[in-house]
C-alpha cells in the first residue's frame, strides 16, 4: 500500500495535468495541509502570488522558493486585510511573511587553485544534505544528498545530474549511489522526474538521462545496475511513451515529445511568459504550453521550437518531434532489456528489445532530413524542420544512426557548428540562450563520445580541445566556471532569461571527463588565475 508521501505526491501531479479551466484553486480557508506542501506557489497563494510575480519587487526565482513563516491560509488572511496598493507595501508584506533565499554569490575559493584544484573544491560547496520531510516552501524534500548546479539553481536538476556526475571519480561513489536513490525516490512518488526538485516543476520533467546515471553505478557492467532499477526505468519509460508525449506519425511509426503539462505561465518566469503571451497572436494557453513544453527539453529556449527563429512567441514546441528526445527513448529501451536480461526476465527482455528495434526503425524511415541527415520532425508539414543543431548528434551517441548518416553528421559539425571555442548549438544567432554563440557542456560531451563511437576521432579531439581551451582561458580570466561559453570570443555565454550562473555542475563534470578521456589536454587543467591573466592564458 503506498505510503502517504507517494499519495499526496501522486494526486498533485495529476492534478497538474488537467487544464487549468478545471482547476479549482482552494480558496484561503479551506486549503489542505497537503496542498501547502505540494501545490506550485501560484496555487498556493492566489492573488497574492501573481501580484507580486508581476510587479518585479522580487527576483522571479527567490520569489518562487521562498519560504513561508505561517501556515498559506494566514498569509492570504493578512494579504487580504493589508491590502497592499503600493510595490513598497507588497515588499514589505512579503519580507514580513516570507524568508526569502540568501543572495545566489560567487562561491569564495582561493585564487591560486589550478582549473581541476578549483572543480574539486567546489564539490562541498555544491553539495546538500538530504532534506528534512517537513520543507515549508516551494522544494519537494530529498532522503538522500545531491549535488546542485550552483547560483540561482539550487535544487538538484535532472538532466545536469548526469553530466555532473561525470566528473565524480570513485572517491565519490556515495554521492553518485545517493543522486540515484534520490531520482528513484521521485519516479516512485511521481511516476517521472521533475525539472527538478521544486513543486513548481511536477508537471514537467528534462531530457531522462535517468539510466545513464544509473550506468554509473557500474560502468564496468551497466546492466547488473540497471537491473537493480528495473521498476523505476520502466515507470520513467511509461511517462515519455504514453498520453501527449507519445505521438503517432502513421499507422506504424510512433515517436515522442516534450509537452507541458499546464497551460499557465511557468511560476519560475511568470512575468517573462505573460510578456512574451502579450507578443503572440494566438491563444495563451497553447503558448505557455509550448513555453513549458521547452523547458522539458532542456532547451529552454532554442530556434529548434520556433516557427519564426527571433520571436519567442512563435514556439511551438509540441508540434516538433525531437531527434535528441527519441534518441535517448531508444537507449532507455536498450537499457531495460540489458536488465531485463540480467534479471533473468526473458519475456520483458524481449518486449524492449523490440521497443528499441521499432523505435530505431520509426526514428531512420520519419527523421533523416537534408542530405539524410537524422533531424526534428514538424507535424504540421510532415518533414523533418531543415533546422542544423546539436541535437542531431544524438543518434551518434547512442548508436541509432548509420555509418552513412553518422558520416554527414560529421561533416554537418565540421561545416556549420564548429567554432573557435568548441561546438555551436545550433548555427543560428537569436538572443535565445540555446542558439549561436553559445555553446554548453553536455553538448559537447554527446558530440564528442558520439563522433568517437563512429570512429571519427580527429573531429571529436578537436572539439574537445577547443572546448578545454574556452573553459581553461575563461577561467584564467574570471576565477570562476559558468554553465555556458561564448564558442566564437571565448568568453561565459549570455542571453535567455537570466544572468549566466557560475558554479557550475555539468561544465565542471564534462571538464574533468574530457580531461580524463584526454590525456594529451591535461596541461588545460594545470591553469589558475595569475597575477597577469594574460600570461595563463598566452601559456595555455
Amino acid at each position: 500500500m503506498p505510503g502517504a508521501a507517494a499519495i499526496r505526491f501522486a494526486a498533485a501531479a495529476l492534478a497538474f495535468a488537467v487544464p487549468t479551466a478545471c482547476v479549482a484553486v482552494p480558496s484561503a480557508g479551506d486549503q489542505p495541509a497537503a496542498v501547502e506542501q505540494i501545490a506550485p506557489p501560484s496555487l498556493r497563494y492566489p492573488g497574492l502570488f501573481q501580484r507580486v510575480a508581476l510587479s518585479g519587487v522580487v527576483d522571479p526565482k527567490d520569489w518562487v522558493d521562498a519560504e513561508p513563516r505561517a501556515p498559506d491560509a494566514e498569509i492570504l488572511a493578512a494579504f487580504a486585510e493589508d491590502a497592499p496598493d503600493t510595490d513598497e507595501a507588497l515588499a514589505e508584506f512579503v519580507g514580513r511573511w516570507f524568508d526569502l533565499p540568501e543572495p545566489a554569490g560567487s562561491v569564495d575559493l582561493p585564487d591560486d587553485l589550478t582549473l581541476t584544484e578549483h572543480i574539486d573544491a567546489l564539490w562541498p560547496h555544491l553539495t546538500r544534505s538530504a532534506d528534512p520531510g517537513t520543507a515549508r516552501g516551494s522544494l519537494l524534500p530529498l532522503p538522500h544528498p545531491y549535488i546542485v548546479p550552483g547560483g540561482r539553481f539550487r535544487e538538484v536538476y535532472y538532466w545536469d545530474a548526469y553530466f555532473t556526475l561525470l566528473g565524480l571519480g570513485p572517491e565519490h561513489d556515495d554521492i553518485k549511489q545517493d543522486m540515484v536513490d534520490n531520482f528513484a525516490s521521485l519516479i516512485r512518488e511521481t511516476g517521472h522526474i521533475p525539472n527538478a526538485n521544486r513543486s513548481y516543476y511536477l508537471s514537467r520533467s528534462q531530457p531522462p538521462f535517468f539510466f545513464m546515471m544509473i550506468s554509473l553505478l557500474s560502468p564496468d557492467d551497466p546492466a547488473a545496475a540497471w537491473a537493480r532499477y528495473l521498476p523505476e526505468l520502466r515507470a520513467e519509460h511509461a511517462y515519455w511513451t504514453t498520453g501527449p508525449h507519445r505521438v503517432v506519425l502513421s499507422d506504424d511509426i510512433v515517436l515522442s515529445r516534450y509537452w507541458g503539462g499546464r497551460t499557465v505561465p511557468r511560476d519560475e518566469s511568470y512575468i517573462q511568459d505573460h510578456t512574451t503571451a502579450d507578443e503572440a497572436d494566438r491563444p495563451d494557453a497553447d503558448l505557455y504550453r509550448d513555453l513549458r513544453a521547452g523547458a522539458e527539453s532542456g532547451w529552454d529556449f532554442s530556434s529548434r521550437w520556433l516557427e519564426d527563429p527571433d520571436d519567442l512567441s512563435t514556439i511551438r514546441t509540441t508540434r516538433i518531434v525531437p531527434v535528441d528526445l527519441n534518441a535517448l527513448l531508444y537507449g532507455l529501451e536498450h537499457a531495460i532489456a540489458e536488465g531485463c536480461l540480467r534479471a533473468a526476465d526473458a519475456a520483458c527482455a524481449m518486449d524492449y528489445g523490440q521497443r528499441a528495434s521499432e523505435r530505431r526503425s520509426d526514428m531512420l524511415e520519419a527523421l533523416p532530413g537534408r542530405s539524410d541527415l537524422l533531424m526534428d520532425f514538424d507535424l504540421d508539414t510532415g518533414k523533418t524542420t531543415a533546422r542544423v543543431s546539436a541535437a542531431s548528434l544524438y543518434p551518434l551517441f547512442f548508436g541509432v544512426a548509420t555509418e552513412e548518416q553518422a558520416a554527414i553528421a560529421a561533416d554537418m559539425v565540421d561545416d556549420e557548428l564548429l567554432a573557435p571555442g568548441g561546438l555551436l548549438t545550433t548555427p543560428l544567432t537569436t538572443g535565445q540562450q540555446w542558439d549561436a554563440p553559445n555553446g554548453w557542456a553536455p553538448l559537447q560531451w554527446i558530440a564528442i563520445e558520439g563522433l568517437r563511437r563512429y570512429g571519427y576521432d580527429d573531429l571529436a579531439h578537436d572539439i574537445a580541445q577547443r572546448w578545454l581551451a574556452t573553459v581553461a582561458r575563461s577561467y584564467c580570466e574570471t576565477g570562476k566556471l559558468v554553465e555556458k561559453y561564448d564558442m566564437l570570443e571565448h568568453r561565459p555565454g549570455g542571453g535567455g532569461e537570466y544572468p549566466t550562473q557560475d558554479g557550475f555542475g555539468w561544465t565542471n563534470g564534462v571538464t574533468i571527463a574530457l580531461i580524463e578521456a584526454y590525456p594529451d589536454l591535461s596541461f588545460y587543467g594545470e591553469t589558475h588565475p595569475a597575477e597577469d591573466p594574460e600570461s595563463c592564458v598566452a601559456i595555455k
